[in-house]
């Protein structure tokens, strides 16, 4: 079975080789396009990087674009020298995964100076120069916090896990989530940890809450990413399928095959990787975001008009919505499916929400392998 992690590292090495190669001269008039990504250490991070290398190859745009890729990590001054790096090396475009919504705007109003196109995707940047790519991510926060404590009946204790501190996504996420929590004097947070938007990392901070507590304490949980783990814990502890806790969270294919009628035939499903009846909302950014942020790079650099924000549908599943893949070709998805068999994609941890209407060139294969649609 494939390696995603692997493959995903292997789609960044690449990527940091060629930054530092020299294009040959018959490539000269291709548009120069650098993805510089912030922090990578997630599964959403590493796909929207491979969705972004599958464009970039396909048939579109393969003779007219040399892509190139930088990671900064969790630090927004070293995002700033290397944008700065990539407009001096003469960079037509940089498609980037912004750690920061304000710390990057001397380095992107300075880039738009020089002519190069800035265009951010799921993270927002606020100088006015730059175009962004995103879902309404306060929209993300309270429908997915309205439908926890609909579930809870408006009363009862609540775990939050919130994603990558200093970005525009987890901070409009989370305050929107915790004010409506705040109206209703029947819900209290019990606890609150940083997530990163990592299953590990979810396992160790609600591993850490549950030192001091038990899964009886809790009623619901809100959890940027982590609802497919939180399953799996309690079922490591015992608790009965039919007894799970709601949970509002993320779009990782774990978690939509868990919300499917226990039962269910699956193939490839075994352990907490299974049709459980698990009570869920699932959202997610769609990691296609950094695909169709180069893909309108390249409309501006060809003269087309492009909005200086492009919000994308957010993509809500429900535990009675939830409506599984077999194939997971893009006219079946197209067709309204949304989980993806788990011997297709053995990673639970993968997001599922990769399709749009608008971008037909990268599918399954593109979010898992980096290979565009034929």
């Amino acid at each position: 079975m494939f390696n995603f992690k692997t493959a995903a590292s292997t789609v960044v090495a690449a990527g940091l080789m060629a930054l530092s190669a020299t294009a040959p001269a018959a490539a000269q008039d291709k548009y120069e396009v650098y993805l510089s990504m912030s922090y990578i250490g997630n599964d959403w991070q590493a796909e929207a990087a491979n969705m972004v290398k599958a464009i970039a190859s396909h048939s579109n745009y393969a003779d007219r674009v040399n892509l190139r890729v930088q990671v900064a990590g969790p630090n927004a001054q070293r995002q700033i020298q290397q944008i700065n790096a990539m407009v001096q090396a003469g960079a037509d475009a940089i498609v980037v995964y912004p750690i920061s919504p304000t710390a990057l705007n001397n380095v992107v109003k300075n880039a738009c100076d020089k002519g190069v196109t800035i265009i951010a995707y799921d993270g927002e940047i606020s100088e006015p120069c730059a175009y962004n790519v995103t879902i309404d991510q306060l929209e993300a926060g309270r429908v997915t916090a309205e439908w926890l404590v609909e579930k809870m009946d408006g009363k009862g204790d609540v775990v939050l896990m919130t994603g990558v501190p200093g970005t525009s996504v987890d901070a409009a996420r989370t305050a929107a989530a915790k004010e409506v929590f705040a109206k209703h004097d029947g819900i209290n947070v019990i606890g609150e940890a940083i997530g990163m938007w990592s299953q590990a990392v979810a396992r160790n901070e609600l591993s850490k809450i549950l030192a001091t507590r038990d899964w009886s304490d809790v009623d619901g949980l809100w959890m940027q990413v982590g609802c497919f783990t939180a399953n799996a814990m309690q079922l490591e502890a015992g608790i009965a399928a039919d007894a799970l806790l709601p949970c509002a969270g993320e779009g990782s294919n774990g978690g939509r095959i868990q919300m499917l009628p226990a039962g269910t035939e699956v193939e490839g499903a075994s352990g907490p990787y299974a049709p459980l009846g698990a009570p869920r909302i699932s959202y997610a950014s769609p990691p296609y975001s950094g695909a169709l942020a180069f893909k309108l790079a390249i409309d501006v650099l060809d003269g087309k008009e492009v909005a200086d924000l492009t919000t994308l549908p957010l993509p809500l599943v429900t535990s009675e919505t939830v409506q599984l893949c077999e194939t997971g070709s893009w006219e079946e998805q197209k067709a309204g499916c949304n989980a993806f068999l788990p011997s297709l994609v053995s990673n639970p941890g993968w997001f599922a929400s990769i399709f749009s209407e608008d971008m037909p060139e990268v599918g399954l294969n593109a979010a898992l392998v980096g290979q565009p649609e034929d």
